[in-house]
């Protein structure tokens, strides 16, 4: 039978091999941001909802104007 220590100990270990290769393979470049810009030019869907919000962030404006 494995005791509490043991799997602790194994969870452990577990946790950190899961954290090396994340920060290996997750960490962002410094300009890493640049490639997404412009990536939803010329995008109707993406119109479509940049559209909506702005019209929610105008009712909301008029909404807390009259209050």
């Amino acid at each position: 039978m494995i005791t509490i220590e043991e799997r602790v100990a194994k969870l452990e270990g577990l946790v950190d091999e899961l954290r090396e290769r994340r920060a290996s393979v997750d960490t962002p470049g410094r300009d890493d941001w640049r490639d997404t810009v412009g990536m939803f030019a010329d995008d109707d869907v993406m119109q479509e909802i940049l559209d909506e919000a702005q019209r929610l962030r105008e009712a909301d404006r008029r909404q807390a104007d009259a209050c």
